[in-house]
């Protein structure tokens, strides 16, 4: 990481950055920064002591931090119903004397400006809030997973139909905010390399150019392929 990165690593053990944004918090208000941390995790991570650790210190100490729950409803095999008797997660915030609120995680606009709200509050020195987001896993946990063996397909249809994207490219399609060239553009890959950083470092500027390479290839590779397939067709043979 860029010594100067206000972005930490991933956190593997599950729910040890929550107690991390928790102190970096308390350390923003000490030092008087009018800055706010972030945490990211999943709804597993609320079944695990660093994560009420976490809430209970930045209560406590009215540190400036928004923890976000991504509840994609399973902790790898385990589904939420089996990780909590609580109605929400949102509500756990409630013990520790802190803003809860839960938002539909598939709509971009209500996250963000429920993160807005929440972002706002810290910056005022109104401390911490946590934010469930209720979304769904749609993949694989890991390329060792397979979830076809814990949950249903129909259950994965129905989340479907929710996928975020989809749903915010018809709002922005309706509002003629984004037309069919410019979603062409966006699905370029080299784009996610554009919006991140003012400057790209030197690897990252090598990724960019090595994955611009192998889209080239590729693409040469199949215009071959479908010369090769037409001309087999003008010959008389099946392609």
């Amino acid at each position: 990481m860029p010594e100067d990165s206000t972005t930490l690593p991933i956190a593997i053990p599950v729910a040890s950055q929550v107690p991390h944004a928790a102190g970096i918090g308390y350390a923003l208000k000490y030092r008087q920064q009018d800055r706010v941390a972030m945490v990211f995790f999943g709804d597993g991570a609320t079944s695990e002591g660093d994560f009420h650790e976490g809430l209970n210190f930045a209560g406590v100490f009215q540190t400036p931090v928004v923890f976000v729950c991504q509840n994609n409803q399973w902790a790898i095999s385990i589904p939420r119903s089996k990780q909590t008797r609580s109605e929400t997660l949102a509500q756990k915030a409630l013990a520790y004397g802190i803003p809860g609120i839960q938002v539909d995680g598939n709509d971009v606009l209500a996250v963000y400006s429920a993160a807005a709200e929440a972002v706002e509050r810290a910056r005022g020195g109104e401390g911490p809030t946590l934010i469930e987001c209720l979304t769904y896993r749609m993949s694989v946990h890991t390329t060792a997973d397979d979830p076809k063996r814990y949950r249903k397909d129909e259950e994965v249809h129905k989340w479907e139909k929710r996928d975020p994207i989809v749903r915010f490219q018809k709002y922005l399609t309706d509002k003629d905010i984004l037309s069919k060239q410019k979603m062409d553009d966006i699905k370029d890959p080299l784009n996610m390399f554009d919006y991140i950083l003012a400057e790209l470092p030197t690897y990252t500027r090598e990724q960019k150019e090595e994955l611009r390479q192998e889209l080239q290839d590729n693409h040469r590779e199949d215009s071959s392929k479908e010369t090769e397939e037409n001309g087999q067709d003008d010959n008389g043979s099946s392609a």
